[in-house]
């Protein structure tokens, strides 16, 4: 009879197992991450970002927020939450006003380089940004439309002078190594972390918890650990494993797409959620209005699959 290999023994072969694809993934992520934040970088020293958030101001007050809030939605727009939430913080915005700001920005925010990982998991580019742009207006609208009305707050000033070139670049140089060393460790322990669960079985464990939230929300519960990271960690990181799960053959293209249409709205429902929150933002109504949103979206696309397969069926 065959020994059973020690558990040093299979924790070692996983970790052995994933370094090629988790080096290749990081690589890929990083690459982008640091392309898309120079060319931002080189739009904010020039002063283009406010030009583009002059545009966007009417939407703003479609959704009952201050033109002001426009540069706060741009900035996360095309970089991240923290540089919504820091321009954000400069208005003196009422809860009502940052909680309709925190679901815009947090449906769509990252826009670039989110959408890049996605498409590299086989979704639509065109489509995941038309869907988290849209979800972003449409949830603010109604939030506008429901939330009661607030007196308004003392409002600060969104023109804030950049400062000298360097001192940009310099803090820019620092907080993008920052980011590029987090990006690293984090998929590397994530991928470990995946094939270990695997490997021991915990997977089917989580699956079988999962399985009746995932079926509600429209989701396959091969994808319980994908939905654990990206609702946590966020959608780059979800999809950063998306990758080795689609290579494995363990989740099939169709559940994928349809993760991927979930947590285009709703995903990193930990960090991002407590710093909103910090700032003014109801949590659970940003939590809430997001699922709701990501439960429409992925059912639409469920009936988008039954309608096409029907068709290649009677044909």
């Amino acid at each position: 009879m065959t020994e059973k290999p020690s558990i040093g023994r299979r924790l070692w072969v996983c970790v052995k197992d994933v370094i090629p694809s988790a080096k290749k993934t990081a690589i890929w992520i990083v690459e982008i991450t640091a392309t898309i934040s120079a060319v931002i970088f080189i739009l904010r020293a020039v002063n283009v970002i406010p030009l583009i958030s002059n545009a966007v101001s009417p939407v703003m007050k479609f959704v009952g927020l201050p033109g002001e809030a426009s540069l706060a939605y741009v900035s996360g727009y095309f970089v991240n939450v923290y540089s919504a939430i820091a321009a954000a913080v400069t208005l003196g915005l009422t809860r009502r006003s940052m909680t309709i700001l925190a679901v815009m920005a947090m449906c769509s925010h990252s826009m670039i380089v989110e959408t890049a990982v996605q498409k590299k998991t086989g979704s639509s580019a065109i489509r995941m940004v038309i869907v988290r742009t849209l979800s972003g207006i449409v949830l603010a609208s109604l939030l506008n439309l429901i939330l009661p009305e607030e007196a308004a707050a003392a409002t600060g000033s969104a023109a804030v002078a950049n400062p000298p070139f360097w001192i940009m670049f310099k803090e820019w140089i620092i907080s993008l190594l920052k980011l590029c060393i987090k990006i690293i460790i984090l998929i590397f322990l994530l991928s470990v972390l995946q094939k270990i669960l695997k490997e021991f079985g915990v997977i089917n464990v989580i699956s079988k918890f999962l399985n009746w939230p995932l079926k509600f929300f429209g989701l396959s519960p091969n994808t319980s650990f994908l939905w654990i990271v990206s609702n946590t960690l966020g959608l780059a990181y979800g999809a950063a494993v998306m990758f080795q799960e689609k290579e494995s053959g363990h989740v099939s293209q169709r559940e994928i797409q349809l993760l991927n249409s979930h947590i285009a709205i709703s995903h990193s429902n930990l960090e991002d959620l407590i710093l909103f929150t910090s700032v003014g933002g109801i949590w659970w109504i940003i939590l809430l209005t997001r699922w709701a949103g990501s439960f429409l979206l992925v059912w639409e696309e469920r009936l988008e699959f039954y309608l096409r397969d029907r068709r290649r069926a009677a044909a």
